[in-house]
């Protein structure tokens, strides 16, 4: 299984930016963290940020007959990219959403997801652990 994980602007700044909200872990972190759930589980994982809106639509439309399940956290794009939406859309490639915080119990703008209307699941709230069960819900749906 090959599962695309995609994290959009200011994520490649975790553990810089309001360690307070998202923790003192660094996007390395992370990236160690999603390659130690691919070894256990035995797939094929490719991490990918960009703070650009557009390269985001281009990796999710080489993502095409390429991958078998997108994780992404789109960073600020969450709420106001319509364009990432479509991209996904255009794949159809099952997609989980994920948020390191809890989007609905922050600021109004950061309540609507334009993700969600496409992701058939999503894990908020939970930190790094949300992309764990975002890969594991991609697994048990093949």
């Amino acid at each position: 299984m090959n599962i695309l994980i995609i994290n959009g602007p200011n994520l490649n700044m975790l553990g810089l930016r309001e360690p307070d909200l998202y923790g003192k872990k660094t996007y390395k972190d992370l990236e160690e963290y999603i390659e130690d759930i691919a070894n256990s589980e035995n797939i094929h994982i490719e991490c990918y940020q960009s703070n650009h809106e557009g390269y985001i639509i281009d990796k999710i439309q080489s993502a095409l007959n390429n991958f078998d399940g997108i994780v992404i956290n789109a960073g600020g794009y969450t709420h106001t990219s319509i364009a990432i939406l479509d991209a996904l859309k255009a794949v159809n490639i099952p997609t989980v959403e994920v948020h390191l915080t809890d989007i609905s119990e922050r600021e109004d703008y950061r309540k609507k997801s334009f993700i969600s209307e496409y992701a058939t699941k999503t894990y908020m709230g939970m930190g790094f652990e949300g992309y764990k069960k975002a890969i594991l819900y991609l697994i048990n749906q093949k």
